[in-house]
C-alpha cells in the first residue's frame, strides 16, 4: 500500500498528539512568508520608509540644489559635483589623499548619486533589500572612512569633534539596512512580496 507523504515544500506546520498546530522548522531552501509579523512588521516598515526617504532626499537635494546640504549653484543638474565638496574637504584619516583624488571625478559622482537613488528607491518600495543592504553598507563604510571618527584631531590640529571613535550614524544606518533585509521588511507596506515572485528574482536570492 502506498503511503502518501506531504511534500516538504508545501507545509510548514504539523499537528501535535493533541491536535494543536505547532510550527515546524522549514525545510532547507524554503523561505518563510515573512520574518516578522504584526506590529513588529509595521514598525520595521516605518523604519524602512523613513530611511529610504533619507537617501532619496539626499539624492534630490544634490541633484537640484534645494538649498539644504547643497545650494542651487552646486546642483548636479547644473554642472555641480556631488562629491567634490565632501571628498575634497576630507581632513583626517589614512585615506585622505585617496578621497581627495576621487573628488569631482565623473565616475565618483555617478556611482554616488546612483547609489543614493537606488538605495532610496529600494528601501522606500521594499524591494531588493539584500542588494540595497550590501550597497548601502559599502557606501556607509566609505563615508565612515572619509570622516574617520577614531581621530581626535584633524590634519591641522583642530579638534575633530568626533563623538564616538567607532559607532556613528553611518554604522547605525548600515546595521539597520542589514536588519531590514534579514527581516524581509519589504513585505509590509511595500512591494517585497510582489518583487520576490517576479521570474528573474525568484531564482536569485541575492535579489530578494
Amino acid at each position: 500500500m502506498a503511503v502518501h507523504q506531504t511534500p516538504r515544500h508545501t507545509r510548514f506546520r504539523s499537528l501535535t498528539a493533541h491536535g494543536r498546530p505547532t510550527t515546524a522548522v522549514p525545510a532547507e531552501g524554503v523561505q518563510p512568508r515573512a520574518a516578522v509579523t504584526g506590529w513588529l512588521a509595521r514598525g520595521a516598515a516605518v523604519v524602512r520608509i523613513l530611511l529610504g526617504f533619507v537617501f532619496l532626499w539626499a539624492f534630490f537635494d544634490k541633484t537640484f540644489g534645494w538649498g539644504y546640504a547643497t545650494g542651487s549653484a552646486g546642483a548636479w543638474a547644473d554642472g555641480g559635483s556631488p562629491t567634490e565638496g565632501f571628498l575634497g574637504n576630507v581632513a583626517v584619516g589614512p585615506f585622505r589623499s585617496t578621497f581627495h583624488s576621487w573628488a569631482g571625478d565623473a565616475w565618483a559622482d555617478w556611482l554616488f548619486m546612483l547609489g543614493l537613488l537606488g538605495i532610496g528607491l529600494a528601501l522606500t518600495a521594499g524591494v531588493a533589500l539584500r542588494l540595497a543592504a550590501v550597497a548601502g553598507t559599502v557606501m556607509m563604510a566609505l563615508m565612515w572612512a572619509a570622516e574617520w571618527p577614531p581621530a581626535r584631531h584633524l590634519a591641522d590640529g583642530s579638534p575633530s569633534m568626533s563623538s564616538n571613535p567607532v559607532v556613528d550614524y553611518h554604522v547605525l544606518y548600515a546595521a539597520v539596512m542589514i536588519v531590514l533585509a534579514l527581516a524581509a521588511a519589504g513585505r509590509t507596506w511595500g512591494l517585497g512580496g510582489v518583487w520576490r515572485e517576479l521570474p528573474f528574482v525568484r531564482g536569485s536570492r541575492w535579489l530578494h
